[in-house]
């Protein structure tokens, strides 16, 4: 402990270096220590809308075991700052161990998916957003039972914009439009064409849907922070938020099919 105290008055700068170039333990340790509150920070914002089954020490466990990879496999050399790459990191482990425990019932999964394939088919269709009224015309039910399945499926969509564009790589879909700089080297035209479709396609969303992802993705703000700054609910923020990652990732998945057959 009297080490890690020691390296707690360098710089982090001086702490990089010795990781990096000297692959000193004791500077590794502390810079872990150092960005631990990023841990919390993650884990709180994820914890939102989750069921009541899964424990924050889980999440928090996973989210270090990202921290740690993020320090380990972080390139000095590139012009991002740590801690955004080590967010994407801890966002991924996390994930990673929620789908691991299969923590989503499997009939909140297909109603996920018929939700999602009904905004994909409507608004291919009609070449715009389409209301709650054509939805459930679509799904057969009512406007209730609409409202139900959205706030059902919403543990489904809290993070999918967060997902890593590749497996290997830390950059996710949201990353694309939030982080100018964070250029990758290996960028191919298929990230470009993601880009594009992805700002297409939160332009199309409504007016609250554009709000509710601005505030939650851009400005950083926790659904009940937007539910404040909105008048309304946590539950109807939690609805607009489902609605709009739906909306989005059925406009993702045509555009995907779309590349496919072009190439």
């Amino acid at each position: 402990m009297r080490a890690v105290k020691q390296f707690d008055r360098k710089s982090e700068q001086q702490l990089w270096i010795e990781w990096k170039q000297d692959h000193n333990s004791e500077a590794k340790k502390a810079l872990i220590e150092k960005h631990l509150p990023l841990v919390d920070y993650v884990v709180n914002r994820l914890a939102i809308g989750l069921p009541g089954n899964v424990s924050k020490d889980d999440l928090t466990s996973h989210g270090i075991m990202g921290l740690i990879d993020a320090v380990e496999k972080f390139d000095l050399s590139r012009n991002l700052q740590f801690e955004t790459y080590a967010s994407w990191r801890i966002r991924g482990s996390i994930i990673d161990g929620l789908r691991q425990g299969d923590w989503v019932p499997r009939s909140v999964r297909e109603k996920a998916k018929k939700l999602e394939e009904a905004y994909q088919t409507l608004e291919q269709q009609y070449l715009r957003s389409v209301s709650d009224d054509e939805v459930s015309s679509y799904l057969q039910i009512n406007k209730k039972e609409l409202d139900q399945m959205l706030q059902e499926v919403a543990v489904t969509t809290l993070y999918s914009l967060e997902e890593p564009i590749k497996e290997e790589e830390a950059e996710t879909r949201m990353a694309l439009l939030m982080d100018e700089s964070a250029k990758n080297p290996v960028s191919t035209i298929h990230d470009v064409y993601l880009k594009e479709s992805l700002a297409r396609a939160i332009e199309r969303l409504t007016e609250k849907e554009r709000i509710v992802v601005t505030l939650l993705y851009y400005e950083d703000l926790s659904l009940s922070e937007i539910a404040e700054v909105m008048s309304l609910t946590p539950s109807r923020i939690s609805q607009l938020h489902s609605k709009a990652i739906l909306r989005l990732r059925g406009a993702l998945q045509r555009n995907k099919e779309q590349l496919m057959n072009e190439v």
